[in-house]
């Protein structure tokens, strides 16, 4: 899994930190592909490793039996895997899988955990990431509830448009009908709506923004409560 390209994009929680302190967690931390459909947890189960995405994201999936997955969130380089280690609790709350091909850097949880001894600064940070991650879970579990397939799907774009770092990136109907609750029939309608505005180019999982501003407006508040919710504590 290690990669061999060198790591070229910060991930924003390591570079909010003083040079010193950053320094030193890139020393601890390696390199390592993000592999598309890769599960790097399970619910309830300790976290042998945290990861740092630099490229590529990683999907948040609440699981129940006899039901489909649902989509909770989407960490890219804005945050990271493995958070509620910073409250002493070793289980992750939902499966997480990668769904932007990438690069990420990881550090074990024995490492990670040094590190919060080591520096109040970035466990000062990470409780910030902390606050915003469960405000957007929560936001995200009222969009799901209350808006429309459309706007929702929008939404879901541009969230993984913002961390993707690519013009094109492939997510199917089915696994867009997954991270949406809503049957693959329904994202088909809703992907082809946006297509004939020209918002998105759709082929077969392959999408293309087209016009990020149109698609912006064409998605519901939540994306920007979102963003507003980070923006607000790591400006």
């Amino acid at each position: 899994m290690s990669a061999t390209t060198p790591v070229r994009v910060i991930n924003h929680l390591i570079g909010f930190l003083p040079r010193v302190q950053r320094n030193r967690i890139l020393k601890r931390c390696e390199p390592v592909k993000l592999v598309l459909g890769t599960t790097l947890c399970e619910p309830n189960q300790p976290f042998e490793h945290v990861y740092f995405p630099l490229v590529g994201f990683i999907s948040m999936v609440a699981t129940m039996d006899d039901h489909q997955p649902l989509g909770a969130g989407l960490i890219g380089n804005e945050g990271m895997l493995g958070v509620t280690l910073a409250l002493g609790v070793n289980a992750a709350p939902l499966r997480a899988m990668v769904q932007g091909t990438g690069t990420a850097l990881m550090m074990t949880t024995a490492q990670f955990q040094q590190e919060l001894c080591d520096s109040a600064c970035f466990l000062h940070t990470l409780n910030r990431y902390m606050y915003v991650l469960m405000t957007q879970l929560s936001q995200a579990s009222s969009c799901n509830r209350f808006h429309a397939i459309e706007p929702r799907l929008a939404r879901w774009l541009l969230m993984t448009h913002d961390r993707a770092h690519t013009e094109y990136f492939y997510l199917t109907h089915k696994h867009l009908g997954n991270m949406l609750g809503v049957r693959r029939s329904s994202i088909t309608i809703a992907a082809g709506a946006l297509q004939r505005r020209k918002l998105i180019s759709y082929n077969r999982g392959a999408i293309s923004i087209l016009d990020r501003k149109g698609l912006e407006a064409a998605s519901c508040k939540c994306y920007d409560a979102m963003n507003n919710h980070y923006a607000k504590l790591f400006a």
